[in-house]
């Protein structure tokens, strides 16, 4: 085998060789991180009540925490029931009327089994909403249906989402906003709402 030959297959063996190593590395590092991030969690902001928080597509305040035994359209439930309301502001900030805020706030104590998400209506008309438009801020009342089983609390821990717009998005190529994990968590008193009574 001539030597010019015998050079150029060392040559590829060593780029070989090298990209190898320099993905195992490049992977090794990738798990590191992910593993050192998985058990270093970055703690959550705490928001306090009546505070702006901004979740990149949305500005929202958490006003106040009550349980009632009707929902905000007044109308009794067949079967007794109890309702944790939460009373919010929240002010659009995309450029678009949008209704992707359902998902935005959860309960944040795992051990409630409320429902999983909250029913939001508007707290002008007590009637369920749907898109916000931009830059028209809206009070809201997100309501959970409260388990019979379980007591009632006196606070609760909100968790509130964030996202990110992204001009051109991976699979499609298109602008959206996407989640992008906790913006802040906020703590509040639960009060009893003496005024729902039997209607």
């Amino acid at each position: 085998m001539p030597v010019v030959q015998r050079s150029k297959i060392r040559q590829r063996l060593l780029i070989m060789l090298v990209t190898g190593i320099g993905g195992m590395a490049a992977a090794a590092v990738s798990f590191a991180t992910a593993v050192y991030d998985a058990a270093n969690p970055v703690p959550a902001v705490t928001a306090a009540k009546g505070e702006a928080i901004d979740t990149g597509r949305w500005r929202v305040t958490i006003n106040d925490a009550t349980m009632a035994s009707l929902p905000p359209t007044g109308t009794k439930p067949f079967e007794p029931k109890r309702f944790l309301m939460v009373d919010i502001e929240l002010d659009n900030r995309s450029v678009t009327t949008s209704n992707a805020f359902m998902n935005l706030i959860a309960i944040k104590d795992e051990r409630v089994m409320a429902s999983p998400k909250p029913v939001y209506y508007l707290a002008r008309d007590k009637w369920i909403a749907s898109a916000i438009n931009p830059n028209m801020p809206e009070k809201l009342i997100a309501v959970w249906e409260w388990p019979a089983d379980r007591p009632e609390p006196e606070k609760v821990s909100l968790s509130i989402g964030k996202q990110i717009y992204k001009p051109r998005d991976n699979l499609y190529g298109a602008p959206n906003w996407f989640d992008d994990g906790e913006a802040a968590v906020v703590e509040l008193a639960v009060t009893q709402d003496t005024g729902s009574s039997e209607q």
